[in-house]
């Protein structure tokens, strides 16, 4: 996956894998973790306590809110840099502005596949999932915040109802054509 990050040369990626919750991020996150031999990390383990809290009893993140997890991404991203280590990420990354912070930590190594999924089916697969703090009802507010990825943002937009066979074939079809993505 050398040219999926635009400018990364030889040195392994940081792949963001971002959407609204339901949208796979963790599946594909972890698939293409293996395929590439890179850590992965879950984006919602990065939480503080008091996030957790307060999306499990409804209340959507403001900005404020998100700040310290913003963060706390951010710092892993950066040891991953120092390390000279690629990294995958399941993280909803929803505005541009958490995405630039992440840019920021990583330079040009960052690389976006961004879940597209519409809310109906996001809220029936939130719906479905046990053991997990966010609730159904939160998935409005995920969309109200939601902007998509912009075509400076280096990556690719994908089906997150086309399933993973045929996500992942698009991922592979990106990376071995760098620049073309989108």
């Amino acid at each position: 996956m050398t040219g999926a990050g635009a400018g990364a040369g030889d040195r392994p990626p940081i792949v963001l894998v971002l959407g609204v919750s339901g949208s796979g991020k963790t599946t594909v996150g972890k698939a293409v973790s293996e395929r590439l031999g890179l850590p992965f990390v879950e984006g919602d383990d990065f939480h503080p306590a008091a996030n957790i809290a307060k999306m499990a009893a409804g209340h959507a993140l403001d900005d404020a809110d998100r700040e310290p997890w913003l963060r706390n991404l951010a710092d892993r991203i950066r040891r991953s840099i120092e390390a000279g280590e690629g990294l995958v990420i399941a993280c909803s990354a929803l505005k541009r502005r958490y995405r630039d912070e992440f840019r920021a930590a990583a330079g040009s190594r960052l690389w976006c596949l961004y879940l597209a999924l519409d809310r109906e089916t996001a809220r029936v697969r939130v719906s479905r999932r046990t053991n997990h703090f966010m609730p159904a009802r939160l998935v409005d507010s995920q969309f109200e915040t939601l902007e998509p990825l912009e075509p400076d943002e280096p990556g690719l937009t994908l089906d997150a109802t086309a399933g993973l066979p045929a996500n992942l074939a698009q991922v592979w079809a990106a990376v071995e054509r760098p620049g073309q993505a989108r």
